[in-house]
């Protein structure tokens, strides 16, 4: 019987990949490779892989588009960060994406099979590039979050602008001009450290404060 982990790569950059293959395939099945985001979330579906390693900045998406994708269709499948990236921005996009580990690529190679066995076991490895300043991070995850700052109006909007509803239909059912939704809007993106409506509506689908079987826009307004 083969206990042995699987593990799938995504890097744009095809040496990286190479170099990654070389200090895991003794120790892993390497069940597949792709370079862009579109590609990657489907192949990593029909490959059902352990552990997936994924740089950052990708064609297509983004890595944390990929985890996003792959998590609300398979809980269990692990991802680990590799990338050249120690920004904290993207430290904070792929955290809040649900990764669970973030190296950088200056890890020394024969140290990256023991990380991605960390990452298998849940135990969130990062290098030493970004675990100085990981507890902000992770303050910043839960203030992202913090729906219950806002007002009983605020989360109204929140509720109506994530299910699919325009400025315009918003308005329309809350009663108020475009103009003082807009001032609700630009108050909800300072509150909750968004910057569209794309990441509003994101955050309150992960939050649970907006679910998927809620009531759905049908396009009437009234």
């Amino acid at each position: 019987m083969n206990d042995r982990l699987r593990v799938f790569l995504v890097d744009d950059h095809d040496v990286a990949r190479a170099g990654a293959r070389h200090y895991l395939e003794d120790r892993f099945d390497i069940v597949g490779e792709a370079n862009n985001a579109t590609d990657a979330s489907e192949m990593i579906l029909d490959r059902r892989p352990d552990v997936v390693l994924l740089d950052v900045r990708l064609p297509g998406g983004g890595g944390a588009s990929v985890v996003e994708e792959v998590r609300s269709a398979d809980p269990e499948i692990r991802f680990l960060a590799f990338t050249v990236s120690a920004e904290r921005s993207d430290v904070l996009r792929l955290l809040q994406a649900g990764v669970d580990g973030y190296v950088t690529k200056t890890t020394f190679g024969p140290d990256l099979p023991d990380l991605v066995e960390s990452a298998a076991a849940g135990r969130r490895p990062v290098s030493a590039d970004v675990a100085g300043y990981l507890l902000d991070i992770d303050e910043d995850i839960i203030e992202a979050a913090g729906i219950e700052k806002l007002t009983p109006r605020e989360r109204e909007v929140v509720n109506l602008i994530a299910r699919g509803y325009t400025y315009r239909e918003t308005a329309a059912r809350m009663q108020i001009s475009v103009k003082t939704l807009e001032t609700h809007m630009h108050h909800i993106f300072d509150k909750l450290g968004v910057a569209s409506r794309h990441e509003l509506s994101r955050l309150a689908y992960d939050t649970g404060f907006v679910r998927p079987d809620d009531d759905d826009h049908r396009g009437d307004p009234r």
